[in-house]
């Protein structure tokens, strides 16, 4: 279901990026003025308020994608406060493995086997 959210929702992003770069500014009517195209594609009153209602409706479907995905992807994750307020788990410290090195100089090698280091 996000993947068709996140596609339409990429759609409806180019879509309105090109229908607002189609539109013209304040100014484009002095250009006509001089001798600039006509707009007789659209009909007499030029595409101004086809296009304005059509980045409308680019613009709602826009919105709403971004609050489904908002909503959708919010219900697949955890908070990231979830374990505050818990005491943390302690995790026990393993035991040191005996040691296999020779001893250092000046130091007696502890007993290695039974009968070895007792009293004579």
């Amino acid at each position: 279901m996000t993947t068709i959210v996140v596609i339409i929702h990429i759609i409806v992003s180019f879509a309105l990026i090109f229908i607002v770069l189609l539109q013209h500014g304040k100014g484009a009517g002095i250009g006509a003025a001089f001798g600039g195209s006509s707009q007789t594609v659209f009909g007499s009153t030029g595409a101004a308020p086809f296009l304005a209602k059509l980045t409308a409706v680019a613009a709602i479907l826009f919105m709403l994608t971004s609050l489904g995905l908002t909503f959708l992807v919010r219900q697949k994750e955890a908070s990231v406060m979830q374990g505050v307020g818990k005491p943390p788990v302690s995790q026990p410290v393993p035991a040191a493995p005996p040691s296999t090195a020779p001893p250092a100089p000046g130091q007696k090698a502890p007993p290695s086997g039974p009968g070895e280091g007792g009293s004579k």
